[in-house]
């Protein structure tokens, strides 16, 4: 079975609160890549003329688009962080730039969010692809890669229509 795969690369700040490690519970940034695998959702015989699924360009011009305008730069804060009210009262136009996520933003988080967000633009684009697998390298010597279903292992805080990683849209927030 032929797999499009697509890197691209970013850049992140974060912190984690809820784990044991205190040296990532101050604000500090990663430069990441991620790189994702697609595959034909009704595989089939190449047509002998395109012999394509997908052309490449339109299979990762949304995804690449995202990365660069919502998430590169981006702070990645918990949906239960108080800097995420301070940002809103201090510095409101800066808020629009914090990726929220349920739970600590852990690259294993990151990487089911990402997933959900990429199948839902594959979705909205005819369904001709999904994503197989996802891999985020935080640093040089660790990665996270993650195939299946992120619905099934993503917390389930709110209403899921409401969770900007199901929709089609461009958003890293749910305000």
């Amino acid at each position: 079975m032929f797999e499009l795969v697509f890197t691209r690369r970013f850049s992140m700040a974060h912190r984690l609160l809820a784990g044991e490690s205190e040296r990532c519970a101050l604000p500090h940034g990663h430069n990441e890549y991620v790189r994702v695998s697609l595959r034909a959702t009704n595989p089939g015989v190449l047509d002998g003329h395109t012999n394509m699924v997908l052309p490449f360009q339109r299979a990762k011009e949304r995804w690449h688009r995202f990365i660069d305008e919502q998430v590169d730069h981006a702070l990645q804060l918990s949906e239960h962080d108080p800097l995420l009210d301070w940002f809103g009262r201090n510095e409101p136009q800066r808020a629009r730039r914090i990726l929220v996520t349920p739970g600590d933003p852990t690259t294993e988080l990151l990487a089911c969010l990402l997933m959900a967000k990429l199948n839902a633009f594959l979705a909205d684009d005819g369904g001709l692809l999904t994503c197989a697998s996802i891999e985020i390298e935080e640093t040089p010597t660790n990665t996270v890669r993650y195939t299946g279903n992120p619905f099934a292992v993503l917390p389930q805080p709110r209403p899921a229509p409401k969770c900007w990683w199901r929709r089609a849209d461009m958003t890293i927030a749910d305000t």
